[in-house]
């Protein structure tokens, strides 16, 4: 199994194959909008601005397992940040990144690059890095700002 054999949900409710992002760069990232990191929302644009062109997208899962953090629905998350953090990259439907009814996509990242807990994420704004090929190449942590993940990603592309 790879990262392209999973679907995924938008924030329109749509499914989104993962194959449709094959041979680009990926960062996947488990967002809230009522967190101390939501600001981080500007570095991962500005991420996304600097490499769009070249093959990487940053791929956003609001989820509001973490002290209710992302309480807002997908249309309501969406207005946030495009008017706050002026982001245009892709928008995926509120997940579950741990527990039982997590996102199968996050099972699959979490068992390639674990953390602590039994894999278990601890907080919003983890991130994980994804070759062109579909290898999970790096888990980062909630802390690790946008702007630090530069450099790996600009080995990918």
């Amino acid at each position: 199994m790879t990262i392209y054999d999973f679907s995924v949900k938008n924030s329109e409710g749509n499914d989104v194959l993962m194959k449709s992002y094959q041979g680009k760069v990926l960062l996947i990232v488990n967002t809230a909008t009522e967190c101390g990191f939501t600001p981080q929302y500007k570095g991962l644009q500005e991420l996304y601005d600097s490499y769009r062109e070249r093959g990487f997208e940053v791929l956003d899962f609001p989820c509001n397992q973490f002290m209710g953090q992302s309480p807002l629905s997908g249309s309501e998350i969406k207005s946030f940040c495009e008017l706050k953090y002026h982001t245009t990259f892709p928008l995926m439907a509120k997940v579950k990144v741990n527990g039982k009814d997590a996102e199968p996509l996050f099972m699959f990242l979490k068992h390639k690059r674990g953390g602590v807990l039994f894999n278990a994420i601890k907080w919003n704004f983890t991130k994980f890095l994804i070759s062109r090929t579909g290898e999970v190449v790096r888990r980062y942590a909630p802390t690790t700002p946008p702007e630090k993940i530069a450099a790996d990603i600009e080995k990918l592309l």
